[in-house]
């Protein structure tokens, strides 16, 4: 490795790097510490059915445990949830501390390299602003985290390599050091599946570094990495098909338009690493059965790219090496296989988290190489301007940052710059509903549903509104039909219908037919087994009910309303008294501040031999949570009463 300070480079010791690295993260990320979950990250962290250890190892076996089969991801976030719970602060901070941790493993990768600008790669990957969706973001922690992985597994196969050309190599630790960049490398995968890159990009990094690759050294070894990155990459394709909804006309590409969008995309993710302007959540979607044809000069241009770089290889290899490892990292999201996201965009920040470092150290490599050429006056004035451009980018990802205070902020602010964006619109109008303000939400939910009429997930929300609103129950029947005539397999779509069934006269069994058929499709779905247990109760079926409110309290310990009909279920059963208090007094801890928990719970205590006086301390409870709670004060006065 040449000296850093031959090139004139700024001299700075490791841990003063490492504080530097930490302190313009911090400073960028400043502005998205303080917020909250947006979008899909309450689907992200543990749900409180999968917080136990049972529900670590759902995560591992039942493929619909979490949104997306990603098993080290969600076993990571259900440790953090027994860390600091619900605060969303940890997660912040946890993804700003693995987006440092990636720098500094990028630096230690490039070093052990002998590439130039090592420190300044790390530095420009902290703050550039393309990546901030995926550190302010908590959702996209399968990116910090399996980058960290990903790097970790690349530098200790570089040490494997390094042992095993020695003359005299050690066996033992050359073998443990290709276990120990195996095992990181499936964890990586675990995490987030576009990682099955990483052979590719090892090969690519060995050609750059010896000129020539050796089938039986460099390929061979990489082998069973690649049967692995195959296997994962055509699972992860099958369950976005299966679970995720990747099917159908959003999709439907032939292999031509799919070519010419990859050169599309390619241009985009190069351009925004160039000049970081306009970054949206979610970028307008593309037309590309129209589009496409007018894209032909976007692939041409990257083969010309391609064919230059392969000309030049002979004296500098560096550059087609750096052009190989973006386009390669980008193969997984470049349309060629359908992911869920591209029905909103087939384009987004995050995509290109882990192919940016590519372009990163290489535009760094050439600077410090460009700047050892100047004399020593024109050289720190260059490394002057250099630290005006970090400067420039802390500065747009502190504000990018800003969007993710909450989700109002970042779809709002979409919405500015993307109006046609019927996700921005649809999620507006739920934190609109949830705010109190109907006549609002309504419209936002209009306005996406006249974009995007057939999407069944924007009839569900418009049916939510309704079915909430005095007046309006045919209206959100109207609503669920539809989105179930768009997506028959909808569970959501079936439980809410079947809630606006049973408020309707004589047609309790229709609504039993939706729950039944909402727990075909998702057994697991503890909210249709407490309504499906209503309704079994209402027709006199209490044992076939209480089976219900049973599996809804298992899947779901804290659903307090599953708890509650167990419990009034309980009591008409000769012999179940106190299962039935047990159940209210479980009600009564997660929610210590209902009164109506209380009354009930003496009701039952009153019904139990010798518990009066645990009766009357639950009434007067009740009595001062809620001083003017009528049929509390009428039950305590009977009991006194009818005491001796």
């Amino acid at each position: 490795m040449r000296d850093q300070r031959a090139l004139g480079e700024p001299r700075i010791r490791s841990w003063q790097l490492g504080a530097l690295l930490l302190g313009l993260a911090l400073c960028c990320y400043w502005p998205a510490l303080r917020g909250g979950l947006v979008w899909d990250d309450q689907a992200h962290v543990t749900r409180p059915e999968l917080r136990s250890v049972s529900g670590l190892a759902r995560i591992w076996t039942d493929l619909r445990a979490t949104q997306q089969y990603y098993p080290v991801l969600h076993s990571a976030f259900w440790l953090e949830h027994r860390l600091w719970g619900d605060a969303t602060l940890g997660y912040h901070l946890a993804n700003v501390g693995l987006q440092v941790a990636a720098a500094c493993l990028l630096i230690a990768v490039l070093r052990r390299l002998g590439v130039q600008g090592a420190g300044l790669a790390g530095v420009v990957f902290v703050v550039h602003p393309v990546c901030v969706e995926s550190v302010a973001w908590i959702s996209e922690q399968k990116n910090t985290l399996s980058l960290v992985f990903y790097l970790g597994s690349a530098l200790a196969y570089l040490k494997f390599d390094e042992i095993r050309r020695l003359p005299a190599p050690g066996e033992r630790s050359a073998a443990r050091l290709y276990l120990l960049a195996f095992t990181l490398f499936v964890l990586a995968l675990l995490t987030k599946s576009v990682t099955a890159t990483l052979p590719a990009a090892l090969l690519v990094v060995l050609w750059w570094r010896d000129g020539r690759l050796s089938w039986r050294r460099d390929v061979a070894a990489l082998v069973p990495w690649m049967a692995v990155a195959v296997a994962s990459g055509l699972f992860t394709a099958w369950v976005e098909r299966a679970y995720n909804g990747a099917v159908g006309a959003d999709f439907d590409l032939t292999l031509l338009q799919r070519l010419l969008l990859s050169g599309r995309i390619i241009w985009f993710y190069l351009g925004k690493l160039i000049w970081p302007a306009r970054l949206i959540f979610i970028y307008p979607h593309w037309d590309v059965r129209s589009a496409a044809a007018g894209w032909a000069g976007y692939l041409a241009a990257a083969a010309a790219v391609t064919a230059a770089l392969w000309w030049i290889r002979r004296r500098w290899r560096g550059p087609l090496a750096v052009w190989l490892f973006f386009v390669g990292s980008l193969f997984p999201a470049l349309g060629f296989f359908n992911v869920y996201p591209f029905v909103y965009s087939y384009v987004a920040d995050h995509f290109q988290y882990l192919p940016s470092i590519g372009i990163m150290a290489g535009a760094s490599a050439g600077a410090a190489l460009l700047l050892a050429r100047f004399p020593p006056g024109a050289r720190a004035a260059g490394w002057t301007v250099v630290g005006a451009l970090v400067a420039v980018l802390v500065l747009l990802s502190r504000a990018q940052s800003g969007n993710y205070v909450d989700g109002t902020t970042l779809f709002v602010r979409t919405i500015e710059l993307n109006p046609d964006c019927f996700l921005a619109h649809t999620n507006v109008g739920i934190d609109l509903e949830r705010s109190g303000h109907p006549a609002e939400a309504e419209a936002e939910y209009l306005r996406a549903m006249a974009i995007k009429p057939e999407l069944a997930e924007i009839h569900y929300n418009l049916g939510h509104l309704y079915y909430g609103l005095p007046g309006r129950l045919d209206d959100a029947i109207a609503q669920f039909t539809e989105a179930l005539r768009l997506k028959p397999d909808y569970p959501e779509a079936h439980d809410n219908l079947g809630n606006c069934l049973a408020r309707k006269e004589g047609q309790t069994l229709d609504a039993i037919a939706q729950y039944r058929e909402a727990l075909r499709l998702r057994p697991d779905y503890p909210e249709a087994h407490g309504n499906l247990g209503v309704m079994l109760e209402r027709e006199g079926l209490t044992l076939e009910a209480i089976a219900q409110y049973e599996e809804a309290v298992r899947l779901r310990p804290d659903l307090v309303q599953a708890r509650l009909s167990l419990a009034g279920a309980l009591t008409k059963l000769p012999g179940r008294t106190d299962d039935a208090i047990g159940q209210f007094e479980e009600a009564a801890r997660l929610r210590p501040g209902d009164a109506e928990i209380r009354v009930r719970l003496a009701i039952a205590l009153l019904k139990a031999q010798g518990r009066t006086d645990e009766a009357v301390a639950q009434l007067q409870e009740a009595l001062r949570l809620r001083p003017d709670m009528d049929s509390a004060k009428q039950l305590l006065e009977l009991v006194r009463a009818a005491r001796p």
